[in-house]
């Protein structure tokens, strides 16, 4: 089944008297349980793609269509919905509210979502354990290292079961062990919750977890390539 579907997108900033491309004509399927890493340099397409794809920035044509759902004609409040359920973000900023503890940040969403106190207690202590910060529970993110960020993160992105996780350059401020232990903890999270993982990257260490590698350049798809030798 396919959990994302992009069809002919195109997507054009302007910056003073310069229009910039961001998405030029850029279809692709990804089906449910993949995971794929989007590379390129800068100014590529690979963020363009990602917030189109989760609804935080509109194209200008073309279809986006999620877990069978047209989102590229949602209303703002249809749209939330759908990030509030079915998408999780994992950005380079870890995004954490600064004044709430780990399990606070991680409640948040839960807490909006409707779910009651009791069993968003329970829900963050589990997925705080699930990504290795059992302990942790109490701590500002200020108390925390950039690793131990991203995985508050992560367990945020993560605790609603969402069938989608967008990772935007997650490992950027990560030294090399810490990312790779990120990024062990995305295959491990693939592998057993069946969550479609699409990150963009341009780390060449990171692209060699990948199952699939989509290369981008100037807005444009220059090449789609299954991986086989992918870290598992």
């Amino acid at each position: 089944m396919t959990a994302i579907s992009c069809k002919a997108l195109c997507r054009t900033f302007q910056q003073g008297e310069v229009k910039i491309t961001g998405l030029d004509q850029v279809t692709i399927d990804i089906d449910d349980g993949e995971f794929v890493c989007l590379s390129g340099p800068s100014g590529s397409g690979k963020t363009t793609l990602l917030n189109a794809m989760g609804g935080l920035d509109t194209p200008d044509s073309g279809q986006i269509t999620v877990n069978s759902q047209r989102i590229d004609h949602l209303s703002k409040g249809e749209m939330a919905d759908m990030r509030l359920h079915k998408i999780g973000f994992v950005f380079q900023a870890y995004n954490l509210i600064p004044v709430l503890t780990a399990q606070e940040n991680i409640e948040f969403v839960m807490q909006v979502q409707g779910v009651p106190a009791t069993k968003r207690h329970i829900k963050s202590l589990e997925v705080l354990k699930e990504v290795g910060l059992e302990g942790a529970a109490d701590r500002l993110p200020s108390q925390l290292s950039g690793g131990q960020q991203q995985r508050v993160a992560v367990a945020r992105a993560i605790v609603s079961k969402p069938t989608l996780i967008l990772a935007d350059e997650p490992t950027a401020n990560l030294d090399t062990k810490t990312a790779s232990q990120l990024m062990d903890l995305f295959v491990e999270l693939n592998r057993h919750h069946k969550i479609t993982f699409v990150i963009s990257t341009h780390d060449q260490r990171i692209m060699t977890y990948a199952r699939r590698l989509i290369k981008m350049q100037d807005g444009k798809i220059i090449s789609d390539e299954k991986l086989s030798s992918a870290i598992q």
